[in-house]
C-alpha cells in the first residue's frame, strides 16, 4: 500500500534520533540514515497485488508495530512484542511519515471515519498509547489519578481519563502545560510540590524523568497501580519491596497497537477531542528547526507540532 501523507506528528523519540540520544541506535535496533515519522495519517493512492481495490481513496492511520507474522507474538495477536519487528520511522530501517508518501502493508492500515479530521488522524498514535495506560491503571468513575508529566501522552490521558469520570490531577513544569492541563478538565495541575497531598488510586508516569518512578510509589494507595509509560534516557531504579508490602501493581506500556481502534473510536464519538494539543503545523523544510528545539512564533499552548508535508 502507498499512503499520500497529510499530517505528521513530531514527538519525543524523533527528537532522541535527532540528538543521537535513542536506545535503537546504541542496541543495533536502528541506524542513519532514517526517515523518521510515526504518528500520521492520510489517503491510500496505490494498492498492490492482491490488496482489497476498495482501499483506494480512504483515508487511514496505521499502527507503528510492523511483526514478522509468523513467531508466537504474533500469531497471539501481539505483534507489537515481535522480537523480529519493524517499527515506521523508528526501528528496521522502515522508512517514516516525513515524506510526501509512505509505504504501509494493508495489515497495519485503519481507517478514519469523517468525524475524525486530519489533525485527530495524526493524534491517533499517541491516544492509543495513552488509552492503553488509562486502561491499565484500572480506574472506576470516581477514582482518583494522578498523570505525572504534561506532555502529549500525559494530556491524552487526562481527556480519556476524564471522559470516563476519573478525576484527574497532572504533573507539570511549565506554566503553559499546567494552564493547559487546567482548561482541559484537570482538577489540579501544577509542580509536585504545589499539588494537594491527595490518596490516588492509580498514578501514570508519562515523563523521561529517572527520578519519577521511584517518587510515583509513594503517592499511590496500597494496592493501587502505577503505569509506566514514560522512558527516561538512563536506567530508572525502584525498591521492589515497596510494591510487595503495599501490595502495588507496576505496569509497563509499550506501543499504542492494541490501543487504536479504540482511541479512533473515542475521537470519533467527540467524546475525547485531541485537537487542542496541536500548537502549529509546520512544512517539511522546518522539521529540523523543531527537533532542534525552535516552536514557531504563531505556536499556541500545545506540546504537538504538527506537519505537513504538502506545504
Amino acid at each position: 500500500m502507498v499512503v499520500d501523507v497529510e499530517r505528521v506528528g513530531l514527538c519525543g523519540t524523533d527528537v532522541e534520533f535527532f540528538t543521537g540520544e535513542m536506545a535503537y541506535l546504541h542496541q543495533g535496533h536502528a541506524a542513519y540514515p532514517i526517515r523518521l515519522g510515526h504518528e500520521w495519517c492520510g489517503t491510500v493512492s496505490a494498492v498492490g497485488d492482491g490488496v482489497d481495490p476498495s482501499w483506494l481513496g480512504r483515508r487511514v492511520t496505521g499502527d507503528t508495530m510492523l511483526g514478522c507474522g509468523r513467531c508466537r507474538r504474533c500469531r497471539g495477536g501481539r505483534q507489537h512484542l515481535c522480537a523480529d519487528r519493524h517499527e515506521i520511522g523508528i526501528r528496521g530501517g522502515w522508512p517514516g511519515a516525513l515524506a510526501e508518501r509512505l509505504p504501509v502493508p494493508v495489515t497495519a492500515l485503519h481507517a478514519l471515519p469523517a468525524e475524525v479530521g486530519v489533525a485527530a488522524g495524526a493524534l491517533v498514535e499517541p491516544g492509543g498509547n495513552a488509552l492503553r495506560a488509562v486502561e491499565a491503571a484500572a480506574l472506576r468513575p470516581g477514582s482518583r489519578v494522578l498523570v505525572w508529566g504534561a506532555g502529549t501522552i500525559g494530556l491524552l490521558c487526562l481527556l480519556i481519563a476524564r471522559a470516563r469520570g476519573i478525576e484527574v490531577h497532572v504533573v507539570g513544569r511549565s506554566e503553559r502545560s499546567i494552564a493547559l492541563a487546567h482548561g482541559l478538565g484537570a482538577q489540579g495541575a501544577g509542580p509536585i510540590d504545589g499539588l494537594a497531598p491527595h490518596p490516588y488510586d492509580a498514578v501514570i508516569d508519562a515523563t523521561n524523568d529517572p527520578g519519577v518512578p521511584r517518587a510515583a510509589l509513594d503517592l499511590v494507595e496500597p494496592g493501587g497501580r502505577v503505569v509506566y509509560i514514560g522512558l527516561a534516557g538512563v536506567p530508572s531504579t525502584i525498591d521492589t519491596r515497596i510494591l510487595a508490602l503495599n501490595d502495588v501493581t507496576a505496569v509497563g506500556i509499550l506501543s499504542a497497537s492494541p490501543g487504536l481502534e479504540g482511541t479512533i473510536e473515542l475521537y470519533a464519538s467527540g467524546r475525547v477531542d485531541p485537537v487542542p494539543l496541536v500548537a502549529a503545523t509546520v512544512g517539511l523544510e522546518q522539521v529540523g528547526h523543531v527537533l532542534g528545539g525552535w516552536r514557531p512564533p504563531e505556536a499556541g499552548p500545545g506540546p504537538k507540532i504538527h506537519v505537513d508535508p504538502r506545504l
